[in-house]
């Protein structure tokens, strides 16, 4: 089996501060050790913060990001750390998701990667938020990201 290179990586392994914002924060990467191999990976982040950016009160949200890697995979702690500076930013729900799926878009250059931001209501109405790099493959599966709609969420 082959083994990751880890050598430029600057958060794994040791302490690692909370980053004081999005912009801040240093998200990390591995080479594809399996290249060429096509799959799906997926992160969950059930339980996402931000904040209003109009009353700083929080907002939750859980979020899906599946990509199909090309060259590069996203370092998971560094990805905890990115999303975790949110918790203290204030970002409309649209914001706060389009800029998660395009820096990570930016920094992996994947074949395809998707963000499902499933928030919890603000004002009574919950705001799901969408966006991708490209259209969905039709020859890989691709499963469906299981968050149901609004009823009570959890």
């Amino acid at each position: 089996m082959p083994k990751t290179d880890t050598s430029g990586l600057t958060q794994l392994g040791g302490a690692a501060a909370l980053p004081a914002s999005p912009e801040e924060a240093v998200l990390e990467r591995v080479p594809h050790s399996h290249e060429g191999e096509r799959y799906v990976a997926r992160f969950t982040a059930p339980e996402f913060t931000s904040l209003c950016p109009m009353t700083g009160q929080p907002d939750f949200g859980h979020l899906m990001i599946d990509y199909i890697p090309r060259k590069w995979l996203v370092e998971s702690k560094s990805l905890k750390l990115f999303l975790g500076s949110f918790r203290n930013h204030g970002a409309f729900h649209e914001d706060c998701s389009v800029y998660i799926g395009k820096r990570l878009a930016e920094l992996l250059e994947p074949e395809w990667l998707r963000i499902g931001a499933y928030w919890y209501p603000r004002g009574g109405i919950p705001i799901d938020v969408f966006w991708a790099t490209g259209p969905e493959p039709t020859d890989l599966w691709i499963p469906d990201q299981g968050v149901p709609p609004y009823r009570g969420r959890g």
